[in-house]
C-alpha cells in the first residue's frame, strides 16, 4: 500500500489516473473534485459511503474505481446509453457521465435520500446527459423498451443474480460491464460456460494506492451477434 498522507484529493485523482493509464481533461478532473467534495458534505448527514471512509479512499475506491470503465467507451464514436442499476451515490454511472459528456447515463436508485444527492450533483455540475430513475429496476417496465447499449452495477448483486435481472437488455443487444474483485472474476469464469453468457473482453486492474485487484468483464448474451 502506498502512502497517501499529505496528498490532497486533486493530487491523488491526477496521480491515480496517470498510474491507471487513463486520461481525462482538466475540467473533468475539477468537476469530479467538486462531486467528491459534495459527497463528503452530504455523507455527514446521510449514509452515502461508509462513515469512516477517508478522503483518499473516496478518491481511489469510488472515483478511480469507477473510471476503470472508461476504456470500454472510448473506442466508440457513436452516442451510447449506459444503464447503472443501484447506483447509490453515483458509482460508476455518474462518475462516467462527468468524464464522458457524450455518454447518456440512466441512474437507477430506489433510495430517496440518495436520489436527492444524485440530483443535487447533477444540478451543481450542470450535467445534461444524466437521467435519474428513483425506483427499483423491475418497477419501471418502460426502461426495457429503451435502446440500452451497456448495463452495469457496482454493488447490487453477484453476477449469478445480476445477469438474470438484466437479461432483457442483454437479449436486445446490450453488453453488461461486470465490476468484480479478482476472486469473483475467477469464479465467474468457472461458472460462465453454463450461463448463456459470452465473455467478450476482460481487463484486470490494480488500484494505484491500496493495491486492490479488480477485474472488469464485458459480456453479452450468447444469442447476440458479436
Amino acid at each position: 500500500m502506498k502512502d497517501t498522507s499529505g496528498r490532497n484529493p486533486g493530487q491523488l485523482l491526477r496521480s491515480g489516473l496517470k498510474q491507471l493509464g487513463l486520461s481525462v481533461d482538466e475540467p473533468v478532473v475539477e468537476q469530479l473534485l467538486v462531486y467528491a467534495g459534495e459527497l463528503q458534505k452530504w455523507n455527514r448527514r446521510i449514509n452515502l459511503v461508509a462513515r469512516n471512509t477517508s478522503p483518499a479512499d473516496v478518491i481511489e475506491k469510488h472515483f478511480l474505481d469507477s473510471l476503470t470503465l472508461l476504456p470500454f467507451f472510448e473506442s466508440s464514436g457513436a452516442q451510447q446509453i449506459l444503464l447503472d442499476v443501484g447506483t447509490g451515490a453515483g458509482f460508476p454511472g455518474l462518475v462516467l457521465a462527468v468524464a464522458l459528456p457524450d455518454l447518456q447515463v440512466i441512474l437507477v436508485e430506489p433510495r430517496s435520500k440518495r436520489v436527492s444527492f444524485l440530483r443535487h450533483v447533477i444540478r451543481t455540475l450542470a450535467l445534461a446527459n444524466v437521467e435519474v430513475v428513483g425506483q427499483r429496476l423491475e418497477s419501471v417496465p418502460e426502461l426495457y423498451t429503451r435502446n440500452i447499449d451497456f448495463v452495469t452495477s457496482r454493488a447490487v448483486a453477484e453476477p449469478s443474480v445480476f445477469l438474470p435481472m438484466v437479461a432483457p437488455f442483454l437479449a436486445s443487444g446490450a453488453r453488461a460491464l461486470l465490476m468484480l474483485g479478482r476472486e469473483q472474476a475467477l469464479q465467474f469464469e468457472i461458472d460462465n460456460p453454463d450461463a448463456g453468457i459470452i465473455l467478450e473482453e476482460k481487463r484486470d486492474v490494480i488500484l494505484p494506492f491500496c493495491g486492490a485487484e479488480r477485474t472488469v468483464c464485458k459480456v453479452r448474451s450468447e444469442d447476440t451477434p458479436a
